[in-house]
């Protein structure tokens, strides 16, 4: 499997990576200074789960085309931040031959309209990702604690070749992934989590475990966690009660030192993907006549902060 992945940052850098450390045939999509630095310097990632320097296959935007004319990609990894999605289309769509396969590991939903619009449903997968992992100065892709799992599936349900394919890549290469036959049920899953986490931290600008230390931090928490799963219930996908429990004790846990990624980007001062997480199930959550105060208390937060730090951006 011919795999072209979209950038070298922090989520497309290691998993990319982990796939080119085995062998795996994969090219990154990539700027030119990054192309530079990568061929300087390899891919450099440093992780609980063990550090790798790789030599990688990079590819600019003015020989995308060209590469594709000789050897076309079977899948196109795409994770970029939601803020950068329409960047991202127009950079791979010469990767989107006949054939080809593009794999989003977004967070949230709201990117699956933009996607079927320019490439047709039917050669979107549905995907996700579980991992922690920041860019540092340097260019190296540090990742943060152990999880680092991609879940993926056909939309529509049941199990395909190219699923299968790409299942048995990870699993030749040692990448954690499901091949789910439900994967709409695991993006909501992971959708309400995330909401109520990016939501709870970026309001209190804390911890998880920060927050539930406070009086009434705990049911704060599960509050927003409720109003969460029940957008997911109301759009015909309601969150089991194992991944329910487990999502719950992970937002309530005291000793948890776990921040959104979202909070941590709005500490640095960048933008982020507030809109389409939390702005996104907060309409839901409107549209389906649900009531969500916490949600609105986020989102209304975010679209402060995203004001503050850039009007022609909020």
């Amino acid at each position: 499997m011919r795999v072209l992945v979209l950038g070298a940052g922090a989520t497309g850098g290691y998993f990319g990576g982990r796939l080119a450390q085995s062998g795996a045939d994969v090219t990154f999509l990539v700027r030119p200074a990054r192309a530079q630095a990568l061929a300087r310097d390899g891919l450099r990632i440093r992780s609980p789960l063990g550090d790798a320097d790789v030599a990688v296959r990079t590819v600019t935007a003015d020989a995308l085309a060209a590469m594709v004319g000789q050897t076309p990609f079977d899948l196109v990894l795409l994770s970029c931040k939601a803020y950068d999605l329409a960047s991202a289309i127009a950079a791979v769509a010469p990767a989107m031959g006949e054939g080809t396969t593009l794999l989003p590991i977004l967070n949230g939903l709201l990117h699956y309209d933009a996607l079927d619009a320019r490439f047709g449903r039917a050669n979107v997968l549905g995907g996700l990702c579980f991992i922690s992992a920041t860019l540092a100065a340097d260019g190296t892709v540090v990742h943060l604690g152990r999880p680092a799992s991609i879940t993926f599936g056909e939309r529509d349900g049941g199990a395909g070749a190219r699923v299968a394919d790409f299942a048995a890549l990870c699993a030749r290469v040692g990448i954690d992934h499901r091949a789910s036959d439900d994967i709409a049920q695991a993006q909501w899953i992971k959708f309400s989590f995330l909401a109520a986490l990016a939501a709870g931290t970026c309001l209190m600008r804390a911890s998880v475990g920060d927050i539930a230390g406070t009086e009434g931090g705990a049911a704060c928490m599960a509050a927003l966690h409720d109003e969460c799963l029940a957008v997911a219930a109301a759009a015909g996908h309601p969150v089991p009660a194992q991944a329910r429990d487990t999502a719950r004790a992970g937002l309530l846990d005291a000793a948890s030192d776990v921040k959104a990624s979202m909070l941590r980007d709005l500490e640095a001062g960048h933008r982020v993907e507030a809109a389409h997480i939390v702005g996104d199930l907060w309409h839901r959550a409107r549209d389906a006549g649900l009531a969500a105060p916490l949600l609105q208390a986020g989102w209304v937060h975010l679209q402060c902060y995203a004001a503050s730090r850039d009007p022609q951006q909020a």
